[in-house]
């Protein structure tokens, strides 16, 4: 297939594109309703009276459940496959958003928005779906545009609900707008189950041997898992210990949900031991044989570019405000800008890696996006805003490139295994985001933007490790093997 047809099939919705389209679009679906109340919070506090600590708990609560749920995701999709997975999701979806929009009083609008939390997951399925459908060599790209387009379900959320709350007008004007986007989420649930399959005509969908925890291939690979679990909840004791800083739990509850973890973590690994005890007696053989080591540096690198992504474009607008003394609706434009870009970073990240190599693209783009950061700490008032607005959207292409790169590696790694690998990668992204939203509490955003640079050239360096991905061994239903080239 020449250039110019594989160019032309992404834009048309016959095949494997129709797939493409709509799978990102119900992870379009999916952002729409987890960030709808983001825009709306300022109504949702004067109809409801909340307090200020009220309303940063709702956004600490909205993200809690994600980095949990996109493990179990992954495993769900591996097991049932992506159509009936997605399908579900959405349904979940505007379930919870019906739940929400009809809170009537703070614990219960705390309690549906801490579930919502799970609806953050859905960008997990949607990676194994593509990755089902599209050859190793246009996979990239493929991935890229539907992590690019999925990230805009949160923009358009921002732009269009505040509208249409107050169109409706009242105090609960937030409520249907919130409503509406169940209601998309409902009847799209219903479209994807009947338009869509897991696989090509003919081809297999392979599926984990065992459920409970992800299957590796070594002795050494066994204890690298087990410790690149323990940030997913050192994440939620941050989670927890924030909340608590706020003064919403008292330090015996705390002390409660640190021991809970605790437990929680240690059960996990039991699990993880049960799926994964015959390493112990007996050697995996090589030709079926991936390297952790693969996963574990993916994790990191989306860990600093989604965890910074989503760190940087919180506090962005204020940053332009107090920096260039400008009016907080237009320094609200021009840090939405940095988000915008996803929609050709990610996109470009995986075409890039499809034609340059999976690994030297990582390392480039992480490298230019630690450079981007190092550059933006030293934006201040007496730069010209133009220039300060082109630094951020460079740093915003690299960051969102890099981000795309990563998950044109993680099917390659291995595909039985993709969606619980992509639910690790994506738990790591939301393990960053606390990380450096916890950072930045104590900071300036000088150094903020220093510290993000850091730990993206960490990054890059660990990036030189990576290896470049070979060819997948899976086992067919009849026993037989197949080799799934990734080249």
């Amino acid at each position: 297939m020449n250039e110019s047809t594989v160019r032309a099939s992404f834009f048309s919705f016959v095949g494997r594109a129709k797939i493409l389209h709509m799978t990102w679009f119900a992870f379009f679906v999916t952002f729409l309703v987890w960030f709808s109340h983001a825009p709306l919070l300022l109504a949702i506090q004067e109809s409801m009276g909340l307090s200020d600590q009220e309303i940063k708990t709702l956004l600490i609560l909205n993200v809690a459940l994600t980095i949990p749920a996109r493990i179990v995701t992954g495993m769900l999709v591996d097991v049932y496959g992506p159509r009936k997975t997605y399908s579900a999701m959405l349904l979940i979806t505007a379930g919870l958003c019906f739940f929400f929009a009809s809170a009537r009083s703070y614990e219960t609008l705390a309690l549906a928005r801490f579930l919502l939390g799970f609806v953050g997951a859905g960008f997990v399925i949607g990676i194994r779906m593509i990755s089902e459908w599209y050859p190793a060599k246009q996979l990239g790209l493929a991935e890229g545009i539907y992590k690019g387009m999925g990230n805009v379900g949160s923009a358009v959320a921002a732009i269009s609900l505040p509208s249409i709350a107050l169109l409706i007008g009242g105090d609960d004007g937030w409520r249907y707008a919130t409503a509406l986007t169940g209601v998309i989420a409902l009847i799209y649930a219903v479209i994807y189950y009947v338009s869509v399959t897991d696989t090509p005509a003919g081809s297999t969908y392979f599926k984990p041997q065992k459920s409970g925890g992800l299957e590796v291939t070594s002795k050494r690979d066994f204890i690298f898992y087990l410790f690149m679990n323990i940030p997913m909840y050192g994440a939620l004791a941050v989670l927890t210990w924030k909340v608590t800083g706020l003064g919403l739990l008292n330090e015996f509850a705390a002390n409660i949900i640190y021991a809970i973890l605790v437990a929680i973590y240690l059960f996990q690994a039991s699990q993880i031991y049960k799926v994964n005890k015959e390493i112990f007696h007996k050697p995996v053989e090589e030709i079926f044989q991936y390297n952790f080591k693969q996963v574990a540096i993916l994790s990191i690198a989306y860990a600093v570019t989604f965890g910074s992504e989503l760190a940087v474009v919180s506090m962005l607008p204020l940053f332009f405000k107090s920096t260039f003394l400008m009016p907080i609706a237009m320094a609200g434009m021009f840090g939405a800008c940095f988000a915008i870009m996803d929609v050709l970073s990610c996109p470009s990240g995986g075409a890039i890696s499809d034609k340059f190599g999976r690994k030297t693209s990582l390392v480039i783009l992480l490298a230019g996006a630690a450079i981007g950061f190092f550059v933006m700490s030293q934006i201040n008032g007496e730069w010209p805003v133009a220039l300060a607005v082109i630094v951020m959207m460079m740093c915003s292409f690299f960051l969102g490139s890099a981000a795309g790169c990563v998950f044109a590696v993680v099917p390659l790694i291995k595909r039985r295994l993709t969606g619980q690998i992509a639910g690790m990668v994506g738990a790591y992204g939301n393990i960053g985001a606390v990380l450096f939203l916890t950072i930045f509490s104590f900071v300036s955003p000088s150094v903020f933007f220093m510290v993000i640079a850091g730990g993206i050239a960490f990054a890059a360096v660990c990036a030189l490790f990576l290896e470049e991905p070979k060819a997948m061994t899976e086992v067919l239903p009849d026993g037989t093997v197949q080799l799934i080239e990734v080249h």
